[in-house]
C-alpha cells in the first residue's frame, strides 16, 4: 500500500470542487485498509473516507489522510428457495452491482438503478429511490473499527436505519470503515412500482411483461431525464432531504397550495417533496454565489464553474432561509462534509 502526498481530489468528487489531500491512500484489500489506518495512528493524522465522491462536500485542503476503499468482489454466499444472499465489497460501483444482480435474475434493488456512488457508502446513507430503500434488502455489513482495526459485523438493527440515515452518520460517525455488505435478494419478483413517477412511466406496460430489467431501465431513464450527468455538469445528486412533518402542517399548506407534493411517512406524518418547495419559492434554474439550481430538478445544486464547496453551501443556505421564511420548514442538507 502506498501513501501519496498532495493529491488532487477534484477528479474524485462529483461536485468537482477544487480540493487536495495532504496524504492519500487507495486501499484494495482489508489488509491495505488496516495498513492505512495504522499509518494514520502512528503519524497522528485524522482520517477521512472518500468513496465514490458522489454525496460529499470537500474543503479546499484536507490536512490528514484521505482513504479511498477500493475493495472489489461480488459473491453468492447462500442460496435458498426464495432468497439469495450476496456479498459485495465496499469499493464496487453501486449501479454496476445493480446490473450484476439483474444478470443473475435476482430482484430487490432494481428501483435503485443509476444511483451514483459505491456499495460501501449505500448503508451509511440508507440510499433510496422510487419506493425502495437499501434497508429493505439489507442483511448485514462488515466494517473495520478505526481504533482497534478489528472487523465488526452489523445487522440491520445495529445499523439503526432511518430516512437517509444510519448509525454511521450519527452515533458511530467516523468510527468504522465498511468493507462489505450482505444483501438478501429475491429469486422471484415482488415488484414495487407504486411510486407516482415510476407508476406513470410504466403505465403502458402490462403486469405480465414487467421484469426487474424493465423497472431498472425505466428508473434509469427517469433519472437521466431529471438529473444532470456529473461528468457534464458537476453535482452531488439530491442536495436536500424531503422534510418529514406532521400531517397538520401538510393540511395547512394544502389550503394555500393545493398542488403540494407529499407522501405518507408513517402514522401522523408526511414527507413533503423538497424539490417542490424549492421550485415554488422561485429557485429552480436560479444562479447565485457562482453555483446554480438545476433547471430540471430543483433538488439538485450544480457547480458549473468548478468553484469551492463554500459557494454551493452559500447557495444552499440561501435556499434554506427562503424555505424557512415562506413555509416555516427546515430543509436538511443531504451530502456530508468531508474533512480530516
Amino acid at each position: 500500500m502506498k501513501i501519496e502526498e498532495h493529491v488532487n481530489l477534484q477528479p474524485l468528487n462529483t461536485l468537482a470542487v477544487p480540493a487536495s489531500a495532504r496524504f492519500f491512500a487507495r486501499a484494495t484489500s482489508e489488509q491495505e485498509l488496516r495498513q492505512a489506518l495504522r499509518w494514520a495512528q502512528k503519524h497522528e493524522r485524522a482520517v477521512a473516507i472518500l468513496g465514490g465522491g458522489s454525496n460529499c462536500l470537500l474543503p479546499e485542503k484536507i490536512s490528514g489522510l484521505v482513504v479511498q476503499p477500493a475493495l472489489r468482489g461480488i459473491k453468492v454466499i447462500e442460496e435458498g428457495d426464495r432468497y439469495t444472499i450476496v456479498r459485495a465489497a465496499a469499493g464496487e460501483n453501486w449501479h454496476r452491482f445493480v446490473l450484476w444482480t439483474l444478470s443473475q435474475s435476482l430482484c430487490g434493488i432494481e428501483n435503485l438503478a443509476l444511483i451514483p456512488g459505491s456499495v460501501g457508502a449505500a448503508p451509511i446513507q440508507n440510499i433510496g429511490a422510487y419506493g425502495v430503500e437499501l434497508k429493505d434488502v439489507f442483511l448485514a455489513l462488515r466494517a473495520v473499527n478505526r481504533k482497534t482495526l478489528e472487523i465488526v459485523e452489523f445487522n440491520a438493527a445495529a445499523c439503526e436505519f432511518g430516512y437517509r440515515e444510519s448509525v454511521f452518520k450519527n452515533r458511530l460517525r467516523d468510527q468504522y470503515v465498511i468493507v462489505s455488505v450482505d444483501f438478501r435478494l429475491r429469486r422471484t419478483p415482488e415488484f414495487r412500482v407504486d411510486y407516482p413517477a415510476l407508476k406513470a412511466a410504466l403505465a403502458g406496460i402490462s403486469r405480465s411483461r414487467l421484469t426487474a430489467e424493465v423497472i431498472a431501465h425505466t428508473v434509469a431513464t427517469i433519472r437521466r431525464e431529471k438529473l444532470p450527468d456529473p461528468s457534464v455538469l458537476p453535482n452531488c445528486g439530491s442536495f436536500f432531504k424531503n422534510p418529514v412533518v406532521a400531517n397538520g402542517v401538510v393540511n395547512e399548506l394544502k389550503g394555500l397550495y393545493p398542488d403540494i407534493v407529499y407522501f405518507p411517512a408513517g402514522e401522523g406524518y408526511s414527507k413533503i417533496a423538497a424539490g417542490w418547495l424549492i421550485e415554488k419559492s422561485g429557485w429552480k434554474g436560479k444562479q447565485a454565489f457562482d453555483a446554480r439550481v438545476h433547471d430540471k430538478q430543483a433538488l439538485v445544486l450544480t457547480n458549473p464553474l468548478h468553484k469551492s464547496a463554500k459557494n454551493v453551501i452559500k447557495l444552499a443556505g440561501a435556499i434554506q432561509s427562503s424555505i424557512r421564511q415562506r413555509y416555516g420548514i427546515e430543509l436538511e442538507v443531504e451530502p456530508q462534509w468531508l474533512g480530516a
